[in-house]
């Protein structure tokens, strides 16, 4: 099996799970329980990991609320702020909700709730495919600009999207925000390891991370609460014991949160070489495909684009592609049965018959849509592994267009 998937989840470091092992096994304190010296030694490591999140961000450590993902930590981020502005205003004001056509359900679904509460909520439609006035999948600014109004209370947008790679211009889109009054929530579970996250450099008031999407373990993630300067606070969604200064109860989960935190270094650490190792990779898989499959086209922004001749707008490690002239259901099970892993869209979406809201959003039809294959790319993956993928989806989709 070929592992391409690497937008789903990604493979535990060996690295990350040797700094976990002792804290599943001869250290099992409870970090809340500081009268004794294991809970004070399981608090040291959370305190440590916390320490270690907050750099690889470019945070304070009290800005870092564990969580069990980029799922709970924007549900925390967009409910916890609803929440806040209903208590301050007795629950008269709901107020204007904004996100993007093409977000990840994390955010979309509890926006949703929100207006189904009373909240209004409008969605920004984004540039569609092969419309040559912008970035295929941005937002386009002046559209921004018209929905802001006086009642916006929080605007959520993704820094890099899960299907197609594009990066938002979120620093622009944060002044905007700003000066409109309201908080911008950023989903960033995409982005660590693959580009460079500072929260202040991109505008950030909330942000939301996965372990798991960095070689990370899976069930731990966390949320960053601006504290400095403009100073945002989110009302608890969870209740009991008032870990994580109130925000986020529950006993911690110390190894999941001592190797986020080991992953989050390494991705640090490590992104300078495999930022552009990845991003070689997915060309050289594009070309292959191209060669080898006729009528192959990219979703979302052209792999060389670049805002000024420098910053890519695209993840290196994501190709998302069309294949025209096949049933997108057989091409799936085609290229399962050849020992590939990749997916059609959004792991959390994978249930579900309908075709990716992120493809329909870019203009493309729904036969389009479920013909697609995204491809992520990681650490772990060879220039060996990609010209075998390559190789192996042009006999699939060969032997599905003569069938």
């Amino acid at each position: 099996m070929i592992y391409l998937d690497n937008h789903a989840t990604t493979r535990l470091d060996p690295r990350v799970l040797g700094a976990m092992l002792p804290w599943l096994t001869d250290h099992y304190g409870n970090a809340g329980s500081t009268t004794h010296e294991p809970g004070r030694e399981a608090r040291a490591a959370v305190d440590a990991a916390r320490d270690t999140v907050a750099a690889a961000i470019g945070a304070t450590a009290r800005e870092i609320v564990f969580t069990s993902g980029a799922t709970e930590s924007g549900n925390l981020a967009i409910l916890g702020t609803a929440s806040r502005i209903r208590r301050q205003t007795g629950g008269v004001s709901r107020g204007h909700m904004l996100t993007v056509a093409t977000e990840h359900h994390a955010v979309l679904d509890p926006i949703e709730h929100l207006g189904r509460e009373g909240f209004t909520v409008s969605r920004l439609p984004v540039v569609e495919q092969g419309d040559p006035s912008g970035v295929p999948g941005r937002i386009r600014l002046a559209d921004l600009d018209a929905a802001l109004r006086p009642d916006t209370c929080l605007v959520s947008v993704l820094l890099a999207n899960n299907e197609i790679g594009v990066v938002q211009e979120v620093a622009a889109i944060a002044d905007r925000v700003h000066a409109a009054g309201a908080i911008l929530h950023v989903d960033c579970a995409q982005a660590l390891g693959r580009m460079r996250v500072d929260v202040d450099a991109i505008g950030a008031d909330l942000a939301s991370f996965s372990g798991h999407k960095f070689h990370g373990p899976k069930g731990v993630g966390a949320l960053y609460v601006r504290r400095r300067g403009r100073a945002v606070r989110v009302d608890p969604l969870v209740f009991g014991g008032g870990q994580e200064r109130g925000m986020r109860s529950g006993t911690l989960d110390v190894p999941a949160i001592v190797g986020l935190a080991e992953a989050a270094r390494l991705a640090n650490d490590g992104l300078a070489e495999e930022a552009p190792r990845m991003r070689r990779l997915r060309d050289r898989l594009w070309k292959k495909l191209a060669d080898a499959v006729p009528g192959v086209a990219v979703n979302g922004p052209a792999l060389e684009m670049n805002d000024d001749g420098s910053s890519s707008v695209r993840l290196v490690n994501n190709l998302n592609v069309h294949i025209p002239g096949v049933d997108g259901q057989s091409l799936l099970a085609t290229v399962s049965g050849e020992g590939l892993a990749v997916s059609s869209g959004s792991a959390c979406s994978s249930e579900s018959p309908r075709p990716s809201h992120e493809l329909l959003a870019l203009g493309l039809s729904e036969d389009q849509a479920r013909a697609s294959l995204r491809f992520g790319l990681s650490r772990w993956t060879t220039a060996g592994e990609v010209a075998e993928a390559a190789s192996r989806i042009a006999v699939a989709i060969a032997r599905l267009r003569l069938s």
